[in-house]
């Protein structure tokens, strides 16, 4: 009889993995019909919707259990044969691993942490991936050297199968082919199987279709993307051809949402991948195709098996100490953690569950390169040996309720985990004049893309700002953030007796909602140097008027054009609107 139950609640788990599998590739098949119809709403809108899949399907799948079963106990006899008859079903999935982390949740979402081990969930897993296949070639392999490179990016376009035209595909391809001249000198050696491998389905975000590849030159791999557009009048054009390891890297990058591409064994594509972007993990590469959960779960993984290879101590991180979150680093591992505080002092007016939903905003926003994702996780366990003693003060005297003792563990209850930058400001401290000239462009950059994003930041110190190993500037404090169109700007009312400019305190009275964009001035640009350059690139920021006419775009339904490469990257033609490039 136990046996039995143990198939069927097996089988009910499996059964929710593939009902939200199934609808994840439903709502991801239906990017190519909104990426045609230009319905750049709907594009926002499937994107925030996909994310809430995979707990939507977990919640279900707990209320089909606990209405068919009695799971008020853990019966560890049972469990243990649960987890086997899972593990017979899975030989023949195509997302096993997915499938592992799905029964991870449901439960970890059932019983006490005391039971998150091995026996009961998959810590580590058991099926590989590697050489994982789905029924149709995942990629296709192309010959130049053979065919030629005008009929081999003819049959690349061709497979497409879109059902929009593309506008000028002669000029496409001849900027194509200035590109690869451009990018591959032509006197380097060609191996005899020089071929391009390219990727069967396109990857969507936002206004993009990519198709994405590699250059196999003997030994030698190089990733390339093009991106193509719609110019909403009914066709398509290519825009531009990026190649080698840093500018792939950045249209996958943590910043910005996550790609849409349908695939049945997302294993195979994340190995094609992986060679391509050799900083990223296995984890940003789920993450980065919308499969965060598992992403989540691949992270988790590296963290155990790098603080069992290290020996290094969590320490506080760098930089001046927020209001909001307790931050830690381990300076071995390339991530933060941060942990909201149980108190916030004034002026801030904030709870717990207020930040949580910032966060969460972020999650579901369209990041636009310019806001850092993160991770989110409960129940944490690092060895109290590895706690530096400045650490572990700090955390017990602003985090306690977030803490719990586990004999040689500190439990952290609620945490995020991101990717670490430098602080601008120590970045600023340290830079040379080119340096702090391209971090202070950078900066203005990131504030003009958020906006056009309908985010604003709410606090502009430097502090809340990162800079990424590749330069880029990204924010990364959400407690202050709103949504742009909540703002009221406005300019600084005259005063009613000249004396009153020298007084220390105001003579306007804001409103809940007021914003002073003059006043960014005082705050930000004490540095003489730091000032010239932000009055020369970004003046337009301290004025109420460029905010307002923010807005009106915004409200007008307009979705500006925010390209995950350099301007100098896109192909010349007449353009129809000039994109926000700060």
């Amino acid at each position: 009889m136990a046996w039995t139950e143990a198939k069927q609640i097996a089988q009910t788990i499996l059964d929710g993995f593939d009902i939200h599998y199934r609808l994840f590739r439903e709502i991801t098949g239906g990017a190519r019909a909104r990426f045609e119809a230009a319905d750049w709403h709907a594009v926002q809108a499937a994107a925030r919707e996909r994310i809430d899949y995979y707990d939507q399907r977990v919640q279900e799948t707990l209320r089909i259990l606990r209405r068919d079963f009695k799971l008020n106990d853990r019966d560890e006899r049972l469990w243990r044969r649960v987890k086997v008859e899972y593990l017979r079903m899975l030989p023949q999935h195509r997302q096993p691993e997915l499938a592992e982390s799905f029964y991870n949740s449901v439960f970890c979402r059932l019983f006490d942490r005391r039971y998150y081990n091995s026996a009961n969930i998959f810590v580590w897993p058991l099926f590989s991936t590697e050489h994982l296949e789905a029924e149709n070639p995942i990629y296709r392999p192309y010959y130049p050297a053979r065919d030629g490179f005008v009929r081999v990016f003819s049959r690349i376009l061709n497979r497409l199968d879109f059902s929009l035209p593309f506008r000028d595909r002669r000029r496409d391809i001849r900027n194509l082919m200035q590109a690869v001249q451009d990018r591959f000198p032509p006197n380097r050696a060609l191996a005899q199987n020089f071929q391009l491998a390219v990727l069967s389905e396109p990857f969507y975000r936002n206004k993009g279709a990519y198709i994405i590849g590699k250059v196999i030159n003997g030994a030698d791999q190089t990733p390339f993307a093009v991106p193509i557009l719609n110019d909403e009048q009914g066709g398509l054009y290519i825009d531009a051809l990026l190649a080698g390891e840093d500018e792939i890297s950045d249209v996958f990058s943590f910043s910005r949402a996550y790609f849409m591409v349908d695939t049945e064994v997302p294993a195979a594509v994340v190995d094609f991948l992986r060679p391509l972007m050799r900083r990223k993990t296995k984890a940003e590469l789920y993450t980065a195709i919308g499969l965060q959960k598992f992403g989540k779960t691949e992270f988790y993984r590296d963290l155990l098996k790098h603080l069992r290879y290290s020996a290094d101590e969590l320490q506080v991180a760098p930089g001046i100490r927020g209001m909001v979150m307790c931050v830690f680093t381990l300076p071995s591992f390339p991530f933060v953690f941060k942990v909201i505080k149980d108190r916030f002092p004034p002026p801030k007016e904030m709870t717990a569950a207020k930040v949580k939903e910032k966060y969460l905003l972020v999650k579901m926003h369209d990041r636009v390169g310019r806001m850092a994702d993160s991770w989110e996780y409960s129940h944490v366990a690092f060895p109290l040996a590895r706690i530096a003693p400045e650490l572990r003060e700090q955390l017990e005297t602003e985090c306690a309720e977030s803490l719990e003792l586990d004999g040689d563990q500190l439990v952290i209850t609620h945490l995020y985990i991101e990717r670490r930058m430098t602080p601008l400001n120590l970045y600023l401290h340290t830079a040379d004049e080119d340096e702090i000239l391209h971090a202070v462009r950078e900066y203005g950059d990131a504030i003009k893309h958020l906006a056009a994003a309908n985010i604003f930041p709410g606090d502009f110190l430097y502090k809340n700002f990162g800079v990424t190993r590749q330069g880029r500037v990204v924010f990364y404090d959400y407690d202050e953030i709103c949504y742009l169109t909540e703002c009221n700007f406005r300019e600084i009312p005259e005063p009613p007796y000249p004396e009153m400019e020298m007084s220390a305190e105001p003579w306007y009275s804001p409103g809940p909602a007021d914003v002073f964009p003059e006043e960014f001035a005082t705050f930000l640009l004490t540095d003489p140097r730091i000032r010239k350059i932000f009055l020369t690139l970004h003046r337009d920021l301290l004025d109420p008027t460029w905010w307002r006419a923010r807005q009106a775009v915004i409200r007008s339904g307009r979705l500006d054009d925010i390209f995950p490469y350099p301007a100098e990257r896109r192909f010349k033609r007449l353009k129809k609107a000039r994109p926000v490039t700060g």
